[in-house]
């Protein structure tokens, strides 16, 4: 069998690596001001971006770029490497804290709300959806405000 790779059976958790808790808007023209949300467990990017990466991989190509907001993580290194490919990690003091822009090599750009990691799961489960809905266009803030999710504080 020269040529084919073997996949890992589908009860086989070691081998796959855990789903990001994210919602992608359909792939469609975008609307509004995210493409989708994510619900990181932490406030550390270099811990959470590797799963992330390697999903929107599959929209972006090799993801190059994530802009963050530096007063809502823990300060990461300029530049991390994700299977052995380097991405850029590029922290603003203007960025809105509950979004995260990620950029591939096909110069696509996939906006993030970010859910903030101790947020009640039914809460952020509800965020993810109305952010992923195809006709949203609401603000980062107004999505997170209807989820019941609070947005006083961001910093790590």
């Amino acid at each position: 069998m020269t040529g084919t790779r073997a996949h890992p059976r589908s009860d086989d958790k070691a081998a796959r690596p855990p789903t990001p808790r994210l919602r992608l808007k359909p792939k469609a023209p975008a609307t509004g001001y995210v493409d989708g949300a994510w619900w990181p467990k932490s406030r550390d990017l270099t811990e959470e971006l590797p799963e992330l990466v390697e999903v929107l991989g599959v929209r972006l190509g090799r993801v190059e770029r994530v802009a963050y907001a530096m007063a809502a993580w823990t300060p990461p290194p300029r530049r991390f490497a994700v299977d052995g490919q380097r991405v850029r990690l590029e922290g603003f003091t203007y960025q809105n804290p509950h979004v995260i822009y990620v950029t591939g090599t096909n110069n696509g750009r996939i906006s993030l709300l970010v859910v903030p990691p101790d947020t009640e799961e039914a809460k952020a489960h509800e965020a993810l959806l109305t952010a992923a809905h195809r006709g949203n266009a609401d603000r980062p803030a107004e999505i997170l405000a209807v989820a019941g999710v609070p947005t006083q504080r961001v910093a790590p």
